[in-house]
């Protein structure tokens, strides 16, 4: 497919401190190309949930209307939208399912239906599936099976890992959106779209943990045998780092934040005791002195809590040694000094920051090299993930992608154009309507197309029929 079919897909990141906007497109290599860029600061979201709807409508449309800024061409309509939260929960479960043709080969759709069965898998009152993932297969008495389809059997089942959410702060989130001018194409976990942005095949194949320390949760996907095993949202992030910041030192919440992005680190010992920030003072008071050896220890102690609950986790599921891969660090958090050599130390596990460049075109990288915007290059994967599975639909039509139900696109009706005199002559039809007409066009040779091949059927049907009814009035002997 060249570069112009391919669909711009943008993702959408709601946190807690940011809102970013990015939208890509593969290009022939099959690597993203970013198109365009927006970023604003965050109101209304707590803890990766929505607390004011009008603030964080605000800063949605200032981050769209800053990624058009960026590529005034571009025209923005459909996003993938990260979520986290404290309400966000996670579970396994078992299906199987009888086939009733155990003759054909297993297909997708066979899979389809296995995966719409676990939306029937009980949940708490009040809580939505978000995701239904799949493990590992079973079909028969064969187990461990990555990928049935083409397979024979009699019955299929598979592992699943369920992902769930608070319905009201999903719709809070879909609202907001919605109230932006957008629509919601699906609503993806966080630290899958981390992982997607900064794993490779080697690390999917080695098991790793991908801890996305966030402004206001650190979101936790753990893969191993190349499959998702595990994942958790931890309530604590940089925020109440920087509240830590603010209420241990006494300073303003916005002093504390660059402090924390300036001069913090997360191990005490490696701080200068010599080394002093100097804060101006209030309404004529004088200048605060502030140790970096203080704010250090400040960090040092959420930091810890915060890996703790990490390998709280790693353990509950019993990989706590077994990462060959061991952690991926990614997210705003993860630019802070130290950070692996204190996760080293706490986990045991090696330790790495991981930058959303896997997947992403030359010439982006100064822009682009940060591990906040990890969630967002994630979306825009998951996006052509559906896309390239048959999931999605791409009209072409301006440049836009739409998401289109069914299997056939959306006709363009000319009938009330011309009615209302807008068009007159050849010459008046726009591109818009030219392809539209290519589109009836194309439908039109499709249905002569089908039905010949239905006429031939029919006739071949005939003849057999006529064939076997001759053989049936013969005489038996």
């Amino acid at each position: 497919m060249s570069n112009k079919q391919q669909p711009i897909i943008v993702g959408l990141d709601i946190g807690t401190t940011k809102v970013v906007a990015i939208a890509g497109r593969k290009n022939e290599f099959g690597k993203i190309e970013i198109l365009g860029f927006g970023r604003a600061e965050s109101a209304g979201v707590s803890h990766g949930v929505v607390m004011n709807i009008e603030q964080c409508i605000r800063s949605i449309e200032q981050a769209i209307e800053r990624c058009l800024l960026s590529n005034p061409q571009l025209e923005i309509k459909d996003v993938y939208v990260g979520i986290a939260g404290q309400h966000i929960k996670s579970l396994q479960t078992r299906g199987d399912r009888v086939r009733m043709n155990a003759d054909n080969e297993i297909s997708k759709e066979d899979i389809d239906l296995l995966i719409k069965d676990q939306y029937k898998t009980y949940i708490p009152a009040g809580d939505q599936i978000i995701d239904i993932i799949p493990q590992d297969f079973t079909v028969d008495s064969t187990s461990f099976v990555t990928d049935p389809i083409g397979m024979s059997g009699v019955k299929i089942g598979a592992n699943f890992h369920l992902i769930t959410g608070d319905r009201n702060a999903i719709r809070n989130i879909n609202r907001c959106v919605e109230k932006s001018n957008l629509k919601t194409v699906d609503l993806v976990l966080q630290p899958l779209a981390s992982a997607a942005s900064v794993m490779n095949d080697e690390d999917l194949e080695a098991g790793v943990a991908i801890v996305d320390i966030g402004g206001g949760t650190t979101d936790m996907a753990v893969f191993y045998d190349g499959i998702l095993k595990h994942t958790a949202v931890i309530p604590y992030a940089g925020v109440n780092i920087t509240n830590d910041i603010r209420n241990g030192l006494g300073v303003l919440k916005a002093q504390a934040e660059q402090m924390k992005v300036q001069f913090g680190m997360a191990l005490a010992q490696e701080a200068n005791a010599s080394a002093y920030i100097t804060i101006p003072g209030l309404r004529g008071l004088p200048p605060k002195e502030i140790s970096v050896k203080n704010l250090a220890h400040i960090i040092q102690a959420r930091m810890q809590e915060i890996l703790d609950y990490v390998l709280y986790h790693l353990k509950q599921i019993d990989l706590d040694k077994r990462l060959l891969g061991g952690i991926i660090l990614t997210g705003g958090g993860a630019r802070l000094k130290h950070l692996t050599q204190m996760t080293e130390f706490v986990t045991g596990l090696s330790a790495r920051v991981g930058l959303p460049n896997e997947h992403l075109a030359g010439g982006h990288a100064d822009t682009l090299m940060n591990p906040m915007y990890s969630t967002c290059i994630g979306l825009i994967l998951r996006g052509y993930h559906d896309f390239e599975n048959g999931r999605m639909r791409f009209t072409g039509q301006g440049g836009n992608y739409m998401h289109v139900p069914g299997a056939d696109v959306e006709k363009i009706d000319l009938a009330p154009i011309v009615a209302e005199g807008q068009i007159e002559t050849m010459d008046d039809i726009t591109d818009e309507h030219q392809e539209a007409l290519q589109q009836e066009d194309v439908k039109e040779k499709n249905r002569k197309r089908n039905e010949k091949v239905k006429g031939m059927f029919d006739m071949l049907k005939g003849k057999f029929i006529s064939m076997f009814e001759d053989v049936d009035d013969q005489p038996i002997d």
